[in-house]
């Protein structure tokens, strides 16, 4: 049945957790500003990772961060004099600082023939193109859409599918005159609702050039017919696996395991909404996840009944009735007019074929996604003008610093992301910026530090957030500093909450026969490393004013950002997660839009006219690596693929506070003096299955 995708994690990470990676730290408590459901791609399970059962590298030694829970009087006062130093940015609307109520530009796309001196000087420019730019007139776009779906741009040698290189190559179609439609085949999809929604825009828009565009769907769930039904036509073969069942979001809970195995979860959660330590010290769902939960999922299948009933002529109650019957066959969809016909690959290629008026035998001209990416957007007509927009991309789980083991494109590094940052604000040739937002959060540190810098560009030009499937948590601490946010209906933002844990291992040593001894020096020495007992009283007391603190920290930075008070913010944070239509009308978002609404409101608070062109300039454009070329030669061969690098960035280090979406994540074990055998052991053992 198809679930609602409410990953808490990124895709990359969440494919691991579906290969049956665990890797929850049974060990030092460490608190987080976490989100309390799940986010947007793979599964909707409320998903924990167990360290024990991951193998992990070696780790310098990690120390609770005391900086993180000082009083929060000095931060107050850094706060009043930063809110004094605002006033002087607060007329800059041409900066990027939010204006309430404002009227956005759409960005909504229009098709604009080119007129002879223009498609003339097309048709020079594909004459010196580049030869691997070079495609036959007539040619079919194919594009395969399935699996997991990067936000990031992906070097000529990466595997996989990006969306703004999907939606480039719909753009550039749409113009190319040697492309005469686009032939979509549509697979089961592993991304989240606000990646679907881009796509889907960029299919409508395709059609407003004229071009056919055909989709084929070998299975069927909710979220590939939701982008098949905006194509013109939807095919399927008469085997297709169809599950129009409706959708799902499920909540698991370790604490049945742990109390069997005698592990004690010691969980303080601020934020009645703050689920993710729920899975660790309950059985059940709490009253409060549970009317959350059910609120995104009522807002995306709501959605969903809408955008179908609306595009296909039926009513919504229709819809909704002809999904509770359990659609499973594929003559149903055909007989009730859900696709136009039922019918094998290669009878849809024929059909094509004679549509183009080609010899029967001759084969349709094609071609895939892969080459078509690399043709520019100059050798078809769009090269932009002479204004430049930076784009920068932070996608993925949040670390500060690259590790050792870190692979491009392994999510964000806060250093490199603030040299980013650095740089547009200290060049003169950016008018605006734009940073793109895909990532449930991570270290909290590392997403304070960024959403500093963020802000002191933002003082100098417009900054504009636009959010993928996910920015919640440290996604949004980033988002919450630009001057203008804009999230996809669907997109799962929010998250301003904490929460804090530590595992007591008493009665699990007891049953194995370990012990282990502590000399201290100070009150609260043991705090972190004696986890062979429960919390002293003045223990619990320390931990729980500490998880408050970061609480008040991380909402009170909310406030200043978003231009609320305190209390407004209160009711709006406790670690709620909302989707962007919801979050709009709450404040914490601005505009509902794609990436082009982002463009259109960059262009407006830079004074460029709307109707001008711009040259985006992508800050994040990834360089090949060695094991990326030698993966495209052959990844069968070298064993070098997704999987693995996956299985890397999960092994990279996650230090101090965090701020995700994804549950409680404790310090590793490996490489600290007093690492524990025991946990390794366990770890190992696990390791080998």
């Amino acid at each position: 049945m198809a679930k609602l995708l409410l990953h808490l994690q990124a895709p990359h990470l969440v494919s691991s957790l579906n290969r049956g990676t665990l890797s929850f730290i049974l060990s030092k408590p460490l608190p987080i500003l976490s989100s309390s459901s799940s986010s947007s791609s793979s599964s909707s399970s409320l998903q924990c990772r167990f360290a024990l059962a991951l193998p992990s590298s070696s780790a310098s030694r990690r120390c609770f961060s005391v900086r993180a829970f000082d009083d929060s009087a000095s931060e107050t006062k850094r706060m009043e004099r930063e809110e004094a130093d605002a006033a002087n940015e607060a007329s800059m609307s041409s900066d990027g600082v939010r204006a309430r109520g404002e009227d956005y530009p759409s960005g909504e796309f229009e098709f604009e023939k080119f007129g002879p001196w223009r498609s003339f000087s097309v048709k020079l420019k594909m004459l010196v193109a580049f030869p691997w730019e070079r495609v036959r007139k007539g040619s079919v776009l194919t594009m395969k859409l399935r699996g997991q779906i990067s936000d990031q741009l992906k070097s000529r040698f990466s595997s996989g599918l990006s969306l703004p290189q999907i939606c480039e190559n719909f753009l550039k179609a749409a113009y190319d005159p040697r492309i005469s439609g686009i032939y979509l085949q549509i697979e089961a999809l592993n991304c989240g609702w606000g990646k679907v929604e881009e796509i889907r825009r960029h299919i409508l828009n395709f059609k407003k050039s004229g071009k056919f565009i055909v989709a084929y769907i070998p299975t069927c769930q909710e979220k590939e017919y939701y982008l098949a039904c905006a194509c013109e036509e939807i095919y399927a073969p008469p085997s297709a696996y169809v599950s129009l069942f409706g959708l799902t979001v499920q909540a698991s809970f370790l604490r049945g395991i742990f109390d069997k195995i005698g592990i004690e979860p010691q969980v303080e959660r601020i934020g009645k909404y703050k689920s993710a330590g729920d899975q660790l010290a309950r059985r059940n769902m709490s009253e409060e996840n549970c009317e959350m939960l059910t609120t995104l999922l009522d807002n995306i299948y709501d959605n969903w009944l809408d955008k179908i009933s609306s595009i296909k002529g039926k009513k919504k109650d229709d819809v909704e009735n002809f999904i509770n019957e359990g659609v499973y066959q594929i003559e149903r969809l055909k007989e009730d007019g859900w696709i136009t016909n039922i019918q094998y690959e290669d009878e849809v290629l024929s059909m094509l074929s004679e549509r183009l008026g080609l010899p029967k035998d001759k084969k349709v001209p094609m071609v895939d996604y892969r080459k078509y990416s690399r043709v520019r957007q100059w050798t078809v007509g769009l090269s932009g003008g002479g204004d430049q927009i930076a784009v920068i991309r932070a996608g993925g789980s949040i670390t500060r610093v690259k590790s050792p083991l870190s692979v491009p494109s392994s999510g964000i590094i806060g250093e490199q992301f603030i040299e980013k940052i650095r740089s547009v604000r200290e060049s003169k040739r950016f008018k605006a910026a734009i940073i793109r937002i895909d990532s449930p959060g991570g270290d909290a540190l590392a997403s304070d530090l960024m959403w500093r810098e963020i802000r002191l560009l933002a003082a100098s030009k417009p900054v504009v957030a636009s959010m993928a499937d996910v920015a919640a948590s440290g996604g949004y601490y980033m988002a919450m500093a630009a001057g203008t946010i804009v999230a996809e209906d669907l997109t799962l933002t929010g998250s301003i909450g904490v929460v804090t844990g530590k595992f007591n291992l008493g009665k699990l040593y007891e049953k194995i026969g370990f012990n282990k001894e502590i000399i201290s020096r100070g009150r609260f020495a043991e705090l972190l490393a004696a986890e062979q007992r429960p919390f002293r009283p003045d223990e619990a007391e320390l931990f729980a004013k500490s998880a408050q603190n970061a609480y008040k920290q991380f909402r009170d930075k909310a406030a200043f950002s978003r231009s609320m008070t305190v209390d407004e913010m209160e009711k709006v944070a406790q670690g709620r997660v909302w989707t962007g239509k919801d979050a709009v009308s709450r404040g914490l978002v601005d505009a509902i839009g794609g990436f082009s609404r982002a463009v259109a409101i960059a262009k407006l608070k830079a004074n460029i006219p709307q109707d001008s062109q711009v040259n985006l300039v992508e800050l994040s454009r990834p360089s090949p690596t060695l094991p990326e070329i030698l993966s495209g030669v052959g990844s069968t061969i070298i064993g070098v693929d997704r999987t693995m690098k996956d299985l890397v960035q999960d092994l990279a280090l996650a230090e101090g506070v965090q701020a995700r979406m994804e549950g409680i994540m404790l310090q590793r074990m490996e490489g600290f003096s007093y690492g524990n055998p025991i946990l390794s052991l366990i770890k190992d053992y696990f390791s080998s299955l």
